[in-house]
């Protein structure tokens, strides 16, 4: 990088990456047959320099490249352009490796001037948004930089036709200099908190975490990608290769229980044109089954198998899995059926003894996990639907947040060169603190807070009541049911003939208080209503109760 141009850099584009840009501008590439650089070259990155044309004067420059790894993240590459006939120079991130199985997002809610220090891999293809201010920088060239320095980069382009602006067209000069004035507060660390989001559909953007991130300030979201956005990252302009197979298959085969293949009972109809009607199938418990459709990692032709699974004193549901043979794409997930309940569901389970992690857990997309005395908090939908056991929960969420924070192969928790020591040491405690839970070598107790109540921890004393699991049902906030958009629905017909929202408890008095008992004989919590309940409501409820 030239010295003129890191001279007029912001300084908050100096902190974390002055190593790495010193080192991008001055290392020398290594020869290859020099075995005297052995004992340090795992410390001493090698810099590729090439020599290309320079767009602005058409002379030769040099472009630098350097491969490094991000921790919390993975492999990057540094691109660097310089040209010393003109000054011009350039700077870029590429991911060094292969776009990701699902899209992600970023959540994060900037509450000081120490989250502004927080690192940002943006890579190409995503958009950063200031969402207080309805900010949007769309997909561009690919950045490694901090909050605080895209802040500055916004504001710099904002301010750079201002001049402009107020001579030609006033009020659009009045309404971009109020955002300006409000995003030079935010700079000055003057105007907290706000938040900020990045969605890339390919998956190799990234927001530093924090081991002291609590509730919903730090959140990553996962999700499939649409075919428009498959199209955009050029993985698959071809059709539907599952559609087409739906069309031309007459039946689907299933598989029982004990391996062996079987139609499924009752056959899928054919309709007209030979295609499959699946609103008429009964899915029964027992059968495995198979289903076409595109793998969301490479878009090509994949399955996804299902199967009703029925869970002791609670309700049936699907497990379903995808496995693609032309990538190895695995996932899986569970879903619950039936309708919304009244109220959400939280479940206290305390674990005293190692026979506690061998308890069935189903944890639905909408559960939040929270384990206070591990500092565990998952957000819904950061893992989707698990039906495990408790280990096998406690692991699954170790495994990502270790993935997430140190590179995999990283056993002895190095974090790499770039990541303070302090911040490494508060990981490594963490991490050992939920060792000891996965072995059983500690008490603690898992949440479960479910605003759909589709989740379950099973009971090693049913039907007798467990003294160490207790049920306790609680009225959704407005925030949950604009998240689940059942403020949205419409589900009666009114008298002008237009469906209208129905509010819970308008036809079965629901939303009384709720007294906090353990499971009981018939594996749901005992619930005392309010005495405000009528008669009618109370029938209500006791014939829900029988069904």
């Amino acid at each position: 990088m030239a010295n003129h141009e890191r001279d007029n850099r912001p300084e908050a584009s100096h902190g974390p990456f002055q190593v790495l840009a010193k080192q991008v501008a001055g290392l020398k590439v290594q020869d290859q047959h020099d075995t005297s650089q052995e004992a340090v070259e795992d410390e001493l990155k090698v810099v590729d320099i090439i020599e290309s044309l320079c767009m602005q004067c058409h002379e030769d420059g040099e472009t630098r490249l350097l491969l490094t790894k991000i921790p919390y993240f993975r492999e990057v590459i540094l691109m660097s352009f310089s040209c010393d006939h003109c000054g011009f120079s350039n700077t870029e991130v590429k991911s060094a490796g292969e776009i990701q199985e699902r899209g992600a997002k970023y959540s994060l809610d900037v509450r000081d001037a120490e989250d502004l220090l927080r690192q940002i891999v943006k890579s190409d293809t995503s958009v950063f948004r200031l969402e207080d201010l309805d900010i949007e920088m769309p997909a561009g060239h690919g950045q490694l930089t901090n909050i605080e320095g895209i802040l500055l980069e916004i504001l710099k382009d904002l301010q750079s036709g201002q001049r402009k602006r107020e001579k030609d067209e006033p009020e659009l000069w009045a309404k971009v200099d109020a955002i300006v004035q409000r995003l030079v507060k935010i700079t000055l660390n003057e105007k907290f908190p706000f938040t900020i989001t990045l969605d890339d559909p390919s998956g190799n953007s990234w927001v530093e975490p924090s081991p002291e991130d609590r509730g919903n300030k730090y959140h990553k979201t996962e999700y499939p990608r649409t075919a428009a956005q498959n199209a955009a990252l050029g993985l698959s302009d071809e059709p539907s290769t599952a559609s087409t197979n739906s069309n031309t298959n007459h039946e689907q085969s299933a598989t029982s229980s004990n391996g062996a293949t079987a139609h499924v009972v009752p056959q899928i109809p054919s309709g007209a044109g030979g295609s499959t009607d699946l609103e008429d199938v009964d899915i029964l418990a027992g059968h495995n089954y198979s289903i076409p459709t595109n793998c969301p990692g490479c878009t090509k032709e994949a399955h996804v198998n299902l199967q009703l699974v029925n869970i002791p004193y609670f309700k049936e549901v699907i497990v379903s899995a995808v496995m693609c043979l032309h990538c190895n794409y695995r996932s899986s997930d569970v879903k619950t059926g039936g309708e919304i309940p009244r109220l959400g569901k939280k479940i206290y389970l305390h674990v005293k003894q190692p026979i506690d992690l061998s308890r069935d857990i189903l944890k639905s997309e909408t559960c939040c996990v929270k384990i206070e005395e591990v500092g565990v908090e998952v957000q819904p939908g950061t893992m989707g639907g698990r039906f495990t056991t408790v280990e096998g929960l406690l692991t699954q969420i170790r495994d990502d947040l270790r993935s997430n924070v140190f590179d995999i192969d990283d056993e002895a928790g190095a974090g790499g060169d770039s990541m303070p020591e302090e911040t490494r040491s508060a990981w490594n405690r963490f991490f050992e603190v939920l060792d000891k839970a996965i072995r059983g070598e500690m008490e603690y107790t898992i949440l479960l807070e479910d605003p759909l109540a589709n989740s379950y921890v099973q009971s090693l004393m049913a039907p007798e009541p467990d003294p160490q699991l207790r049920e306790e049902e609680y009225k959704r906030t407005e925030e949950e049911e604009d998240d689940l958009g059942i403020s949205d629905m419409r589900t009666r017909m009114g008298e002008d003939g237009e469906y209208e929202q129905e509010k819970f408890g308008e036809r079965g008095g629901g939303g009384g208080k709720v007294e906090e008992k353990g499971v009981g004989d018939d594996g749901e919590v005992e619930r005392a209503k309010d005495a405000e309940l009528s008669k009618e409501d109370t029938v209500v409820v006791e014939e829900e109760e029988e069904l």
